[in-house]
């Protein structure tokens, strides 16, 4: 069913600009086999752009062929560059919202890394809710201020936000179609309460249209916020913006908020927001095309290829361009990822001690934060490939 309003602000000036078909609709499943990542159930994607408050979603989406369970595997926790970047966020939440001996609620734990580190280094108590939730994969010292519920959030679990000092929410929002009555849910449960402080954080709409990187457009997320939009959709929610920033490198978008009364209007950036939408628009088949054609050169010359990172990107860049022998293997240093199957390919995923075999000529690294430690895991086993960087 294609959406004919805003699932944000029920807008009605919807102005679709990219569309993808037959991409995978879970990109982060573990897939035991390569038969069944290749005939993974797929979906039709189509981006649209709201004239009314900013909002970019996909409008074809349907909630009912996702399936979030322990199956769903997308920690980044085993890379020290994002482990560093999990600490200082943990350091400075704490220290902002004063959470020592406090209660934080995180919807959408995932695994539960970020929680079990704000609650060891805060000191505060943590209350966690995911589907994709696996206890076994949580050991700390602090066991005993953490309680975990394996589900979805929603109107059975009001009471934990009423109960919670700080709500955190990171990398969720993009996922649930209902983004009013997501938040609206989240108000209800907090009431009337004063001093409860708010943490969301999600990927940044905007590098995406600017850089043109399609392969973060994937159909898990069926929402896409920038700045002013996602502001603007907690201030109907009856929340006031207490602060926004961007971070990792400009690739996540980070709102703070606190309870208020609910206020309407358009956000700040639909202008700029609409000539993002344009340039990406006129310049997308020429970057699809660019990348198809450097995939072809490295077959044509005989290069052996890897992708280093096997989660949605690489699912993102690999369906979209079609390429299917012209990459070699994919690579994880997540032990949890190896042996299974990239979703829509078939790639197997393998470890980076495996390519000591292939001894690839070319290594394209999913993610451009981490080039420094994938050079050095490179360098230690004696592989000297060119290493290029998806921007």
């Amino acid at each position: 069913m294609t959406a004919t309003a805003c699932t944000a602000c029920g807008g009605t000036r919807l102005l679709p600009f990219y569309r993808v078909e037959a991409i995978p609709v879970h990109s982060c499943l573990l897939v035991d086999t390569r038969e069944a990542a290749l005939a993974f159930p797929k979906r039709d994607l189509e981006l649209a752009f709201c004239e009314d408050c900013g909002f970019i979603f996909n409008r074809l989406f349907d909630p009912t062929v996702l399936d979030y369970s322990p199956d769903y595997e997308e920690t980044q926790g085993f890379s020290p560059r994002f482990r560093r970047f999990l600490e200082t966020l943990c350091d400075e939440l704490a220290e902002r919202h004063d959470l020592r001996g406090k209660t934080v609620l995180e919807i959408g734990c995932g695994k539960g890394e970020f929680l079990v580190a704000l609650c060891e280094r805060a000191g505060c108590r943590g209350i966690g809710i995911d589907p994709a939730y696996r206890p076994e994969r949580t050991a700390s010292p602090a066991m005993d201020r953490l309680t975990f519920i394996r589900d979805l959030y929603g109107t059975d679990y009001l009471h934990l936000a009423a109960d919670a000092d700080h709500v955190c929410c990171r990398h969720t929002l993009e996922h649930i179609p209902d983004v009013s009555g997501f938040l609206g849910l989240v108000r209800r449960g907090i009431g009337e309460r004063r001093g409860v402080s708010l943490f969301f954080e999600l990927p940044d709409m905007e590098r995406i249209l600017v850089e043109q990187a399609f392969w973060d457009i994937y159909y898990e997320h069926c929402n896409y916020f920038t700045a002013g939009s996602l502001a603007s959709a907690f201030r109907r929610a009856g929340f006031r913006v207490t602060r926004q920033w961007k971070a990792y490198d400009g690739q996540y978008l980070m709102l703070e908020a606190e309870p208020a009364a609910a206020s309407f209007g358009s956000s700040g950036d639909v202008a700029r927001t609409r000539e993002q939408v344009a340039r990406f628009t006129a310049g997308i088949a020429a970057r699809l095309a660019q990348l198809r054609g450097e995939a072809e050169a490295w077959r044509r010359a005989g290069k052996t290829v890897a992708l280093w990172g096997s989660g949605s990107k690489a699912v993102g860049y690999l369906t979209t361009l079609g390429l299917e022998d012209e990459v070699a293997a994919v690579v994880d240093i997540n032990p949890f990822k190896r042996g299974k199957h990239l979703a829509g390919t078939g790639h197997a995923i393998v470890g980076p001690d495996d390519l000591s075999g292939l001894r690839p000529d070319v290594v394209v690294v999913m993610n451009p934060i981490y080039v420094e430690e994938i050079a050095a895991e490179l360098r230690r086993r004696g592989l000297a490939p060119e290493v290029t960087a998806l921007t």
